[in-house]
């Protein structure tokens, strides 16, 4: 990196408080979204290489853009790395060396130490691992933090994601485990896939989908929000004998959870992939 490049990392001043997304894609897209429905004032910076990208940010939820990944990132009080797996490595290697800062992570199986590798000191990292329903304030973030990055600025990262929905911290070790079981495309897959079985026995699509919804969306409110156990709400839909009975045995007998097991399995194994 050229000297003047190195100038322009070092210049951030105390007042240069900015979050500075890298990456202006879909999770930056629902977190912005949800930050605003949180009326999150705080300066926001997004980077991306396409610039039509970053104009219908502005428009839409009123963030800076940069084009310029190196002034983006030397405005950042904290620093999120939002680009797929496969790009940030040489993301990161383009900043080196950057000051010290608080950089965080949304790359799915990328772990901490291949992080601290390639950008280096003294940059402090965290992992988090957002849901695209962040943009309606219901999102679930998973944290994992650097043994060096600050107790002070942990506990600001958890607040900063904790205005878009809940936030847990997760061991590294079961950040991949977390990170393909979490997605909301389970249940969104779920709702097409059973929809899709009723409108096959004559349901209308429409009715079809407020029936599937029922079952999924208001069901397992009812279990977060009640104080019941899951194998009791169970017992109460599925009576033996009944018709959810007969339905779910015949959905186990025909390999439904072989079927998410293997799918959880070979995302893990796909994580795996991106940390190498």
């Amino acid at each position: 990196m050229t000297g003047s490049l190195v100038k322009a990392l070092t210049m951030k001043s105390a007042g240069k408080d900015a979050v500075v997304f890298l990456g202006g894609g879909r999770i930056t897209g629902a977190l912005l979204a949800g930050l605003r429905l949180a009326k999150y004032q705080g300066p926001i910076i997004v980077h991306d290489r396409h610039r039509g990208k970053l104009r219908e940010l502005r428009r839409q939820y009123g963030v800076g853009i940069e084009p310029d990944l190196t002034r983006a990132a030397a405005q950042a009080g904290l620093l999120i790395v939002a680009v797929r797996p496969d790009s940030v490595r040489g993301l990161l290697e383009q900043l080196r060396p950057l000051p010290a800062m608080n950089a965080v992570s949304l790359a799915a199986g990328i772990p901490l130490a291949n992080l601290r590798r390639w950008m280096g000191a003294p940059v402090r990292w965290a992992r988090a691992m957002p849901s695209p329903v962040a943009r309606s304030g219901r999102g679930l973030t998973a944290l994992t933090f650097d043994r060096r990055f600050p107790i002070a600025a942990q506990r600001g990262l958890r607040k900063f994601f904790a205005r878009v929905g809940d936030v847990i911290d997760i061991p590294e070790s079961k950040f991949d485990a977390f990170t393909v079981t979490y997605s909301s495309s389970h249940g969104y897959h779920a709702l097409a896939a059973l929809a899709a079985a009723a409108e096959s026995l004559g349901l209308d699509r429409e009715t079809a989908l407020t029936a599937a919804s029922h079952a999924l969306a208001d069901g397992i409110m009812a279990w977060r929000e009640g104080n019941f156990s899951l194998d009791g709400l169970l017992h109460e839909a599925a009576t033996p004998g009944g018709i959810s009975a007969a339905t779910l045995a015949a959905a186990d007998k025909a390999g439904y959870q072989r079927a998410v097991q293997a799918g959880l399995r070979m995302g893990m194994n796909r994580a795996q992939k991106n940390a190498k």
